[in-house]
């Protein structure tokens, strides 16, 4: 504590250039006004604080750097259902599968909507997309549309289907790749390449090569703002991005975010002036037709249409490219069930390219695929939601317009559920049969309920067809002689695996 106050001392004498008396005195009165705040702000019959609460910061510091690691610490220690305090803010988090499941499933509307932050605002923009739409109207209308659009797009199965495109981009991808000659490799950016491609070609009707010049800068943008996007104290303390130095974070989201934003806005107006009515060719066509026309979703303007095209393109591309790097590391560092992976790819496939007629002969592969889900969720504790009218938990009160942290990773590490849950093993998702366990219970990796992921079928159809390729072509190594990459995970806007190098070694 007192280091805590020596630092702040500094850096407000530092800051406002303020003498020693009246710096004193400042701090006195700002202490018991806050410490006076905090506890008359206290709701009644909130989940209990665990410890390591101090004024004015709350919990942040003993969250630290990996919060899913100490929320579910505290599981164990104050059970289900408890509060946090984020600077002045109560943040009541949920852990484990009955009282999460209760909140996105079975009384899913009530823990729908969304409060804003100054870092939602600079990267999304609070209300005009979809993800951070508060619940309502908008919120139902723009995702029931995004939904339909997305389908008449190629995400579902059978005669119409993405999955030609897929597969094409698993082929550049294989063929990339073997490029490597089994030499150590950062694939990282090569993985991210394809995985936009996907989603580019169903949001603008165009694809990028590796070396693409856009792209790069894209994806660059996209690596910085994960990395800047989350666990700021700018964000608990919005003041402070009016403050020099310390406002830095928020000044890098902004400018990061402000170059996807500004290719969509050029590409949405080249796709008003070449537009054809009758023939809409992606989903910036289907959206301007519906801006002219409100039929589906009243008051749309292009501004939302700008945001949500960065939603898909922000949420199409990092979570299934962490997915699909975490699945490589672990096949790497797991040569065994490589190995599995790669008979069954043989019996079934053969020599020719892997398709999604082949998912439900495959049933290894896509146990695999739900355990790199379970083990490295890479949302782990979801998009904070928010109460839409007060809720009771548990014999506890949760006040209307609460912010709610659902722990996701508490269920899929749940020693209940999944016995030793640090170690990688894909027969925790088959039956005695050998047949694929899809949806078992404490085992959410998309979310659910009303905020489900709305690209959870086109994410896994993506997984299926990339790591099956892979697979089928390449035996994954760990470079000789080094030490083998740490599969702790970097906690950002989801869960990140650390740069890594790998070898792919042409089957």
């Amino acid at each position: 504590m007192a280091v805590i106050v020596g630092w702040i001392t500094e850096s407000v004498r530092e800051i406002f250039q303020i003498s020693e008396l009246t710096l004193q005195s400042c701090l006195v009165f700002c202490t018991a006004f806050l410490l006076t705040c905090f506890f008359l702000k206290r709701r009644k019959n909130l989940p209990p604080y665990p410890a390591g609460c101090v004024p004015v910061l709350g919990h942040l510091l003993a969250l630290g750097r990996a919060p899913h690691l100490k929320l579910t610490a505290w599981r164990r220690q104050y059970g289900d259902v408890f509060t946090v305090r984020m600077g002045m803010k109560d943040v009541v988090v949920l852990n484990g599968y009955t009282a999460v499941k209760d909140a996105l499933v079975d009384r899913s509307e009530l823990f729908a909507s969304r409060l804003s932050s100054c870092l939602i605002e600079a990267m999304i923009g609070f209300g005009k997309d979809i993800t951070m739409t508060p619940w309502g109207t908008e919120f139902r209308q723009r995702k029931r549309f995004a939904t339909a659009v997305l389908r008449n797009l190629g995400m579902k199965s059978g005669t119409g289907s993405i999955e030609v495109k897929i597969r094409e981009e698993a082929s550049c991808l294989r063929n990339r790749i073997a490029e490597y000659n089994g030499e150590p490799s950062d694939i990282a950016h090569d993985v991210t390449v394809v995985v936009a491609n996907v989603i580019c070609s169903m949001l603008m009707g165009k694809r990028y090569d590796y070396k693409n010049k856009t792209f790069r800068e894209l994806s660059q943008a996209l690596s910085k703002t994960a990395k800047l996007g989350t666990g700021q104290v700018i964000d608990v303390f919005p003041l402070l991005r009016f403050v020099p130095v310390v406002n830095r974070p928020y000044i890098n989201v902004l400018e990061e975010c402000s170059k996807v934003r500004n290719v969509m806005r050029m590409e949405i107006d080249s796709h008003r002036e070449n537009l054809d009515r009758e023939n809409p060719r992606d989903f910036l066509d289907f959206c301007l037709l519906e801006v002219e026309k409100q039929e589906k979703v009243e008051g749309l303007t292009e501004e939302n249409v700008m945001y949500m095209a960065s939603d898909l393109f922000f949420a199409g591309i990092v979570t299934t490219t962490n997915t699909l790097l975490w699945s490589l590391l672990y096949m790497a560092l797991n040569t065994d069930i490589q190995n599995k992976v790669q008979q069954e790819l043989d019996a079934v496939v053969g020599e020719g390219l892997p398709a999604l007629s082949h998912r439900s002969q495959l049933p290894y592969v896509n146990a695999c695929l739900l355990e790199v889900m379970r083990i490295r969720p890479v949302a782990p504790l979801s998009i904070p939601h928010a109460t839409t009218e007060t809720v009771k938990m548990q014999g506890y009160d949760i006040p209307k317009g609460t912010q709610v942290l659902l722990n996701l990773y508490s269920l899929h590490m749940d020693p209940a559920y999944w016995p030793d849950p640090d170690r990688f093993d894909p027969g925790r998702f088959l039956d005695a049969e050998g047949n694929v366990i899809n949806k078992p219970e404490s085992s959410m990796p998309f979310g659910g309920g009303r905020r489900v992921c709305l690209g959870e079928q086109l994410a896994r159809m993506e997984l299926f067809l990339f790591f099956s390729t892979l697979l089928q072509s390449f035996t994954f190594r760990t470079p000789e002689g080094a030490p083998p990459p740490t599969t702790e995970g970097v906690f950002s806007l989801g869960l990140t695996p650390h740069p890594f190098k790998i070898c792919a070694i042409p089957r």
